[in-house]
């Protein structure tokens, strides 16, 4: 009779391996047991997670396959839905990129169905907002379903709705990507126009066409590829707003440049342009320069009108502390009030948050598959993003402890045995700090149960059982499901799980058939407000 409890574990009671299953679990890429999310869950890790980089577990081609087959059943399923949802997440600015969506789109544009293909066609210019994007999605259509007329008006019809003064700036910032240019998608698109400064336009970028006709920008960026001096190239940016996009190679070296593109550059730019500004000197300790980067990183409403994702702001803050760039020999004295206006602006790019005033324990999966693959295809790996999401929750909640899956023992006393480890982090920490934190811990076999296991053992009252992972648990001798409603049991206490999930796969420990357990996307700026909504429900 025990035996057959343990292995089908129906009751609350019962404890089974994670390396064998329980109902409603699948294999998972480990070796272990967890509950397969739906696709439609999938659709939303995919399109804020990505699969740049892969996994531990699953390398990018693999894990960029499945995810790819779990987005086309839920576009069969139900097109039009899927196409909204793309939109949302797109045009919410909830995912560090954009890259997911606009692959999603064109698996949409391909669909049998035609009021599916009809809506992603429709949404092109609410995913494709840029140029560079727009070269994106061409891309991602050229390899799914070729060009066909409907396509080519859609395309067409982008340069055809945009004011004559933003497709100009469009087309001067945004020149090439991908191996597209805005002269192959109009080649292709042939949008028909009697408005001389579009038609001018099109000549110019097809036919390299300069005339009276074209807009100033157009004119003024012609101007500035000639520019003879920095104070020339200088005074042209100034006069007609141009981007740094527009500025001949030679002269990005000259502060007079960057001095004038700093006056009204866009936030996102900025962000990006911070460790150059420090290189040349624009950006120094009691510069005269320096108010004017701290109040813009400071401004909440610029930054929500900027939709500037905290995954942007975390990857500056990381790079710019750090001195140097991952990449190229570019180097640079970090200034100390950019780092701290860097570190204020991650969390006002979450949405507000209210405190939920509950007892949260926060478990932060840093086993080895959490120190392979890249978070939606950034520089950060998905332990370190475990450690930046876990801020974010203790700068809000009061009650708060942070505990991490850690090895038994260091150095020669070293094994794969998993426990938990208070871990050194803080509100009152720097975020690349905290981050480091979790870098060289010693890590072993990943147990998700065991935060509900320490707390039980502790008697530590919990509300919540926040737990940072990819799901790809293996090691432990309870499912995390089960020692939650141990918990529950031995305590009185109905205690919730969230599951923040950092990787785009299938899998989650949160059993769906539970209300108390909670599947969120890692690095969605709504994740936040999900969760401690979710907390607060009774």
């Amino acid at each position: 009779m025990k035996n057959y409890l343990n292995i089908f574990a129906r009751r609350a009671a019962a404890v089974t391996p994670q390396a064998q299953p329980i109902p409603g679990t699948v294999p998972n890429s480990a070796g272990g047991y967890a509950f397969a999310v739906d696709d439609w869950a999938r659709l939303d890790r995919f399109l804020i997670l990505g699969s740049e980089g892969g996994s531990y577990y699953a390398g990018e081609r693999a894990l960029t396959r499945d995810n790819a087959q779990a987005v086309l059943r839920a576009i069969a399923s139900d097109g039009v839905r899927a196409v909204a949802r793309i939109v949302e997440v797109s045009e919410g600015g909830r995912a560090p990129k954009n890259e997911p969506a606009l692959f999603a789109l064109a698996l949409a544009a391909s669909a049998a169905d035609l009021a599916t293909r009809q809506a992603a066609l429709a949404a092109l210019p609410r995913v494709a907002r840029t140029g560079t994007q727009l070269f994106q999605l061409a891309g991602f259509v050229q390899g799914s379903r070729g060009w066909g007329r409907a396509l080519r008006r859609a395309v067409g019809a982008w340069y055809l709705a945009q004011p004559v003064e933003r497709l100009a700036y469009q087309l001067v910032k945004y020149r090439q990507r991908g191996g597209w240019s805005h002269r192959d998608l109009l080649r292709l698109a042939h949008p028909e126009t009697a408005e001389p400064a579009r038609v001018a336009l099109f000549d110019w970028v097809c036919r390299g066409t300069e005339s009276e006709a074209l807009p100033s920008l157009v004119q003024a960026a012609a101007a500035l590829g000639r520019a003879a001096s920095g104070a020339a190239a200088a005074a042209l940016i100034r006069a007609h707003d141009l981007p740094r996009e527009a500025v001949p190679t030679e002269l990005l070296n000259d502060p007079a440049v960057w001095e004038a593109l700093l006056e009204r550059m866009p936030l996102t730019a900025l962000v990006r342009s911070l460790a150059k500004l420090t290189a040349v000197g624009v950006v120094k300790p009691l510069g005269e320069q320096l108010p004017l980067v701290l109040s813009a990183l400071g401004d909440a409403e610029r930054i929500a009108r900027a939709q500037l994702h905290p995954l942007a702001i975390l990857l500056a803050l990381r790079t710019y502390a750090q001195g140097r760039g991952d990449r190229g020999a570019l180097q640079w004295e970090p200034v100390q009030p950019v780092i701290d206006a860097l570190n204020a602006a991650f969390y006002t790019a979450f949405r507000a948050v209210e405190p939920t005033g509950r007892r949260l324990l926060l478990a932060l999966d840093v086993s080895g598959s959490m120190a392979s693959g890249r978070v939606a295809g950034t520089a950060l790996t998905p332990r370190e993003a475990s450690a930046a999401m876990a801020l974010m929750t203790a700068a809000t909640e009061a009650n708060t402890h942070i505990l991490g899956f850690t090895a038994v023992g260091q150095g020669m006393a070293w094994s794969r045995q998993a426990e938990l480890t208070r871990l050194p982090l803080s509100p009152s920490m720097r975020l690349d700090d905290a981050v480091h934190a979790v870098s060289s811990l010693p890590f072993g076999g990943t147990d998700c149960a065991l935060p509900m296991l320490y707390a039980l053992e502790r008697r530590i009252p919990v509300d919540a059982f926040v737990v940072y992972t990819d799901s790809e648990t293996w090691a432990g001798m309870i499912h995390p499901a089960q020692a939650l409603r141990q918990y529950r049991e031995r305590t009185g206490i109905a205690a919730k799980l969230v599951v923040v999930g950092l990787v785009s796969n299938g899998f989650s420990i949160a059993d769906p058939n539970d209300a108390g357990m909670l599947d969120v996307v890692g690095f969605d700026t709504a994740s936040p407000a999900v969760i401690a909504d979710f907390i607060r429900q009774d």
